[in-house]
């Protein structure tokens, strides 16, 4: 049951069934998480199979937890890798946690002829390391949905 102001946002599309999901589960372990009294959840999204949880300004570790326990718990809840992205942070903060546990080399703004940029991100790439086809689309879906940002992802040897 939701009260009059929250079912509105509802109504209005300003969050959706998916954000409502995920702050219940969070309330529901506050408890066993005493920083997430004081975290902030701005957005859910599902993208390309990852549940991506947008938070207030250096809110992050709040819900990553130790050792990225809840992080995981709140994975498999949902069934869906989580990706945690702070809100407010600029463009390479941004992009270091969309790209977590990988290496940037570079960020440059590539400035096409009708006007518009893309995001040129130069990644280190030794074997394993490298991401997968279908896990950059997923990443760049991520970035274009959540910064409205369209990313190039390179790799240097």
């Amino acid at each position: 049951m939701l009260c009059n102001k929250c079912q509105e946002k509802v109504s209005t599309g300003v969050v959706n069934d998916l954000y409502i999901k995920v702050a219940q589960y969070l309330l529901k372990v506050e408890n066993q998480n005493p920083p997430l009294q004081k975290a902030r959840l701005e957005n859910v999204a599902d993208v390309g199979g990852f549940l991506v949880l947008v938070v207030g300004r250096g809110d992050r570790n709040k819900l990553v937890g130790e050792a990225g326990r809840l992080s995981r718990d709140i994975g498999d809840e949902f069934n869906r890798r989580v990706l945690i992205i702070e809100e407010g942070v600029n463009d390479r903060g941004f992009l270091e946690d969309l790209f977590s546990g990988q290496h940037i080399v570079t960020i440059n703004i590539i400035w096409l002829p009708d006007g518009t940029t893309e995001t040129r991100v130069v990644l280190q790439g030794r074997g394993a390391r490298r991401l997968s086809k279908k896990r950059l689309n997923a990443l760049t879906e991520i970035a274009k949905r959540v910064r409205n940002m369209d990313l190039r992802v390179e790799y240097v040897y």
